[in-house]
């Protein structure tokens, strides 16, 4: 029987191998720096600090262990958002006194300490990482500044559950920790009532969630109107007036890469594997 680390490296792994998955790396596509093969190896290095997690130690400290195992690859940032957005499950999960549920996970949120909030900057010193510029207001909080930023995080008291309410509105698995998790548990029970290799139906989760919503990173990447379009791409490829193949060549092609949209897929998939389904 598997661990809920276990569980959690293994739903890592699945997200990467289903495809198609327009615009992310997956068993068939390559990024021309970033490879199939990095995603396994940053799954696999993230496994102690998924342990950790599941354990019952800080949430900041089991982030920042997860992050700097999975940066030990030659490709960068694999998986930084499926790790944030899996952690809280994974201690709700690994918790005797809560429980895998949008309420178990929002309380490990809610649990959450300013040093929690300081493991999380740190995490940012062992792998560059997309981000925004932030508003004016919270440039000391800037978390490419990393360990430079605790001092300000401890003076101003914000634990990290405050840290993801202040980025909620432009970040999308910022959103789901301060949401209570609504569209990762929506996308664990697609996958668990689907048919086929679960990996295909990680796919299929992926294409749902874009055509749903607006993907953060490629905002991010790109720019709104480009996310928009993105979205509206893939609601295309659900109706059937595009093969979601030729949308993956299409966005692969435009450098456009929804990866907060593969964030929530691995973390639905942790909660179909901890819930039974069976691989």
């Amino acid at each position: 029987m598997r661990t809920t680390a276990q569980n959690a490296e293994l739903a890592l792994l699945l997200e990467v191998a289903g495809t198609p998955k327009p615009g992310n790396v997956d068993r068939h596509r390559d990024h021309d720096d970033l490879r199939f093969e990095h995603f396994l190896t940053g799954a696999v290095g993230a496994q102690e600090g998924l342990r950790m997690a599941a354990a019952g130690e800080p949430v900041g400290e089991s982030f920042h262990r997860a992050i700097e195992g999975m940066a030990d690859q030659r490709g960068g940032n694999t998986q930084f958002g499926a790790i944030l957005l899996q952690l809280p499950l994974v201690v709700a999960a690994g918790a005797d006194d809560r429980h895998l549920s949008p309420e178990g996970a929002t309380a490990v949120v809610e649990s959450t300490t300013v040093a929690d909030a300081a493991g999380f900057y740190r995490a940012f010193e062992a792998v560059d990482v997309a981000v925004d510029d932030p508003p004016e207001d919270m440039a000391a909080l800037d978390v490419r500044r990393g360990s430079d930023a605790v001092p300000a995080l401890e003076e101003r008291g914000l634990t990290l559950a405050d840290i993801m309410a202040r980025s909620a509105d432009r970040d999308g698995i910022a959103r789901e920790w301060v949401d209570g998790f609504e569209r990762t548990f929506g996308a664990a029970e697609s996958i668990e009532s689907g048919e086929g290799p679960v990996a295909d139906r990680a796919a299929d989760a992926f294409l749902d969630l874009l055509a749903a919503e607006v993907d953060t990173f490629v905002v991010t990447q790109h720019d709104r109107a480009t996310a928009e379009r993105a979205t509206e791409r893939a609601r295309a490829a659900l109706d059937g007036d595009i093969d979601p193949e030729d949308l993956a060549a299409e966005f692969v092609a435009e450098e456009i890469n929804p990866g907060t949209t593969a964030d929530t897929v691995a973390a639905a998939l942790f909660v179909a594997l901890e819930r039974g389904l069976e691989v």
